[in-house]
């Protein structure tokens, strides 16, 4: 059986991305920050890490794959996530009735929640 270890994203800044996703989502880096990678990890040391790499290929206007975040309290999130860099995206593909919001990190990788 095997597990995901680690999910890689790309990134037109990995410093800055990296200080949005510490702050988002709890992380640590696993050894200090290069400019063009990091590996990031949960500070409670169980779950999947997030590796950012350097990456001067064009964001895809609808990415192929996104990070869906779950938490019990979304409003507060969504504004606590805004208020760290991330954006709303109008996204034409929402139903009638979501239960989710779609943001876009500083760097624009998609997201969901």
């Amino acid at each position: 059986m095997v597990r995901i270890g680690t999910v890689v994203m790309g990134a037109s800044d990995v410093r800055r991305a990296a200080e949005f996703w510490k702050a988002a989502l709890g992380l640590v880096e696993r050894e200090p920050a290069e400019e063009d990678w990091v590996v990031l990890v949960p500070a409670g040391g169980s779950g999947a890490g997030l590796a950012l790499g350097l990456s001067d290929t064009p964001v895809q206007e609808v990415p192929r794959v996104h990070l869906d975040l779950y938490t019990g309290k979304q409003d507060a999130e969504v504004d606590r996530l805004i208020a760290l860099g991330a954006v709303r995206v109008n996204w034409d593909l929402y139903p009638d009735d979501p239960d989710f919001v779609v943001l876009a990190d500083p760097n624009t990788s998609d997201y969901r929640f």
